[in-house]
């Protein structure tokens, strides 16, 4: 005798797939930044730079990596490029908290063909801060029309300096290889001779509560408007806005008053601006002495892709559109003063201008554009990582609904097989 099972049998198989289906729904994580200093990328690969070029690792576009440069170190690292794209290579510098530094002590970043022309660099020093604090510069290699050198397809090499060393510890380095489509067609490269150069009013609407993150890579999302935090001494907070083709960005950083002393600190605090490509674009200092003091980052043209062929870092930082990066940097000094409490902080970032078509990349721009997803970033505040966590987990809820579905109609159809199984008896053998 045997029994009647390929419909159940089935049913079960498809009721197993049903359920592995609810079960296995994506899920993520995030690394935490570092407690109390720099949040390095968590997903950034080590490397280990080169003495030599010829030694040097090979870069990935898009990945981000960590290593670290000694007291009077010099490292190299390769990328290949061809003869379109153009090519970006940041550095982070992250010292030890509380390091002092000099005036020119700080961080250079350049790149060279296989002939050891240079292609471009970049060197960004702390200044009269007299305290070391996280610094970014870039290198890059840009196609330009007119020019025949470092246009090559080939091996370039990026090579990571210490200027200066009044610090004597190693220092950490967050690494970042972007590149960039090229146009289909070359537009202008000369700068327009008129622009509006003008500092808007604040922006309406009032203050609101939005704290810093760690790093770049969990930069908190900003839109036009006033923003409060508080800072500690010694502390850098990173925030991110985006501005599309056309538009220009006005920032300014307002530190509140204390009721403790009235000790006057220099450079108390450090505003920077860096660019999606997290080169720098331009840094102010303000001096403290217990009053509300406020500092303007410098009007700069809007961005536009002729900005490229500029000499200045100001204007040719704002070479594409993307996430620009603020970091506010509270001086250590701060708490000899006024102790280690920390002090109020409003920025008041202003987006000016509408946004303009950009160029025709050969391409998808990755990062060098402004999307939908970007500004409701910007309004909510979400962080790279929040924006990509909140993109999944509605992927999830429209997956976990349509899985649910499926597991209920498997069950409904199993039990209706199963029945009339039942019902059909057994069979001759």
């Amino acid at each position: 005798m045997k029994r009647q099972r390929g419909s159940t049998g089935r049913t079960a198989g498809v009721l197993a797939a049903a359920v592995c289906a609810a079960l296995a729904l994506p899920g993520g994580a995030w690394a935490a930044g570092e407690d109390g200093g720099y949040a390095f990328d968590g997903g950034a690969q080590r490397v280990k730079g080169a003495v030599s070029n010829l030694d040097a690792e090979r870069l990935k576009a898009g990945q981000s990596y960590r290593d670290t440069i000694r007291k009077s170190g010099k490292l190299y690292y390769r990328v290949d490029l061809d003869a379109k794209q153009n090519a970006y290579v940041s550095v982070v510098a992250v010292p030890k908290a509380g390091a002092k530094a000099g005036y020119s002590d700080g961080l250079k970043v350049s790149m060279q063909d296989g002939s050891g022309t240079d292609c471009g660099y970049q060197t960004v020093s702390f200044g009269s801060s007299g305290h070391a604090r996280p610094i970014a510069a870039y290198t890059h290699r840009t196609i330009e029309p007119e020019s025949s050198s470092c246009q090559q397809v080939g091996a370039y090499y990026v090579l990571v300096e210490r200027t200066s060393q009044s610090d004597s510890a190693d220092w950490e380095l967050e690494i970042l290889y972007l590149t960039e489509p090229g146009v289909k067609k070359t537009g202008p490269t000369a700068l327009p001779e008129s622009w509006a150069s003008g500092t808007p009013q604040p922006p309406a609407g009032g203050p609101q509560r939005r704290d810093g993150g760690g790093g770049f890579h969990d930069a908190t999302s900003l839109r036009q408007g006033e923003w409060r935090t508080d800072i500690r001494p010694g502390q850098t907070i990173y925030y991110r806005v985006p501005v599309d083709w056309g538009q220009q960005i006005f920032a300014t950083a307002e530190l509140g008053s204390s009721p403790v002393a009235d000790t006057y600190v220099s450079s108390a605090l450090t505003l920077s601006l860096l660019n999606p490509a997290r080169g720098f674009v331009d840094s102010q200092d303000l001096t403290y002495d217990g009053d509300p003091s406020t500092l303007a980052l410098d009007p700069e043209r809007p961005v536009a892709f002729e900005n490229r062929f500029a000499s200045n870092d100001g204007t040719s930082g704002r070479r594409f559109a993307g996430w620009y990066y603020l970091s506010a940097t509270l001086s250590p000094e701060i708490a000899k003063a006024y102790g280690d409490k920390p002090l109020p902080l409003t920025l008041r970032v202003n987006v000016t201008g509408q946004p303009k078509p950009g160029p025709e990349y050969d391409g998808d721009p990755g990062p060098f554009a402004v999307t939908d997803d970007d500004r409701d970033a910007a309004a909510s505040g979400h962080s790279g990582p929040q924006a990509a966590r909140s993109g999944t987990l509605q992927v999830v809820g429209v997956a976990g609904i349509g899985a649910g579905t499926v597991l209920l109609l498997g069950l409904g159809a199993w039990w209706l097989l199963a029945r009339r199984a039942a019902g059909a008896g057994p069979t001759p053998g």
